[in-house]
């Protein structure tokens, strides 16, 4: 299967390189149709955001009101979600192919400007698409402008409005909404966001067509889609599928299984967000609604891999402390809830649980469940509940033993 994206070893972030492969050909094409026929292209293809919500990318396009005056798109590379990389190899190695991307639906949208936030880590991304847009700028082949603005390191700048707080100066925190983006967005304006990945997908369907793109695919997922995959096995690193791929075949065939041939006891299919599957959901299809259906989610397709040795309290404990750090504040259920989410599971794990503890757990997520002002609550919770569900002898075992089930205390490795 050809990549639609990631076509490595071809030094495509030189616009030498990315003119000959007919770099730029899918934006003058875009720049003869009319805008709405655009909008109407990228709806018929099946394109979903690939930052998590899996949001239909044409009918988010299609809620920008036709009025007169500024609009803006912004191009969300924050890309905060541990176990999630792929933004950033787009970035480094194909920042034309996303520039391209964004002056299409900078057309579609009636925008003239352009915002891409980018984690502030992302050194080499941001030197690279700076580059290229020097190269660009100078060849004369972008239609609109395009601003980066460096990240600070919030993992909540990655909700969108908290990204147009931090754009406009202020402290990142999400907005009330209504009004959405899409009517009052960034300075008061109309305004499209969407995900690095998604917006590196619409050159190829303006220059291939929607039925090629949603050729690809199952339901209602359709095209292709980049998974990141760290953890405990052999090959780390990005993988660029269709939809319905299952979760084994991108663990043991392109990831090449686990490390020292030892068993997989559990994994994350969507980044460190998405609730914990086991063994057993190794045959589902990857795809939007088969993970929903198993009780997860696609999310932004980061698979964290974990073996036989690894302590599922001590996963519950790093990511909660992760969430609790990364907390806001602005609302009272995710300022205490991590707290104390963070606080019990650290005392488990640390040999220091007493009776009552999963029980009290359990009832801080249903205080947190639907009470949050943004989705990192919701996210904090899914790791412990996930954890309980399939493994909870290994919290009973902690709590009584003091200790975790065969002296193992392997941290989990995600690739940040």
């Amino acid at each position: 299967m050809e990549p639609i994206i990631l076509k490595r070893n071809r030094e495509l972030y030189k616009i030498g390189n990315y003119l000959r492969e007919g770099g730029y050909e899918a934006l003058r094409k875009a720049l003869t149709l009319e805008p709405d026929t655009v909008v109407d292209m990228v709806k018929r293809s099946g394109l979903r955001g690939c930052g998590g919500a899996g949001f239909p990318a044409g009918a988010k396009w299609g809620f920008v009101p036709k009025v007169p005056g500024q609009k803006y798109l912004c191009c969300n590379g924050d890309e905060g979600e541990p176990g999630s990389f792929k933004d950033r190899e787009i970035m480094e190695e194909h920042p034309h192919l996303l520039l391209e991307g964004i002056n299409i639906t900078c057309h579609a949208i009636g925008a003239d400007t352009a915002y891409l936030y980018v984690r502030g880590e992302y050194c080499k991304a941001i030197e690279r698409i700076e580059a290229a847009l020097k190269e660009a700028e100078e060849k004369r082949r972008l239609s609109a402008k395009v601003l980066v603005h460096r990240g600070a390191g919030a993992y909540i700048c990655g909700e969108e409005t908290a990204l147009l707080e931090s754009l406009e100066g202020r402290r990142g925190m999400p907005r009330l909404r209504p009004p959405f983006p899409a009517v009052s967005g960034l300075y008061g304006r109309p305004t499209v966001i969407n995900n690095v990945e998604t917006l590196s997908y619409v050159p190829y369907i303006i220059l291939n067509g929607p039925e090629k793109f949603s050729s690809f695919g199952v339901g209602k997922s359709r095209g292709h889609k980049i998974f990141s995959v760290s953890g405990d096995v052999n090959r780390p690193g990005n993988y660029e599928v269709t939809f319905g791929i299952t979760l084994r075949q991108l663990i043991y065939d392109h990831a090449g299984g686990i490390k020292g041939n030892k068993r997989l006891k559990a994994v994350i299919p969507g980044g460190a967000s998405a609730p914990i599957l086991s063994p057993e959901h190794l045959d589902i299809s990857m795809d939007f609604e088969s993970l929903s259906q198993a009780g997860s989610m696609l999310g932004s397709g980061g698979i964290i891999v974990m073996d036989e040795e690894t302590c599922m309290v001590k996963v519950a404990s790093v990511l909660s402390r992760f969430y609790y750090h990364e907390s806001c504040s602005k609302c009272t259920p995710c300022r205490e809830g991590t707290y104390w989410l963070k606080s019990i599971l650290e005392r488990v794990e640390g040999g220091e649980g007493v009776q009552g503890d999963v029980e009290t757990l359990q009832r801080v997520c249903g205080r947190m469940a639907g009470r949050c002002f943004c989705a990192l609550g919701e996210a904090a919770i899914n790791p412990v509940l996930s954890s309980i569900k399939h493994f909870r002898e290994e919290y009973d075992y902690h709590i009584r033993e003091r200790r975790c089930m065969g002296n193992s205390q392997k941290r989990m490795k995600i690739m940040l």
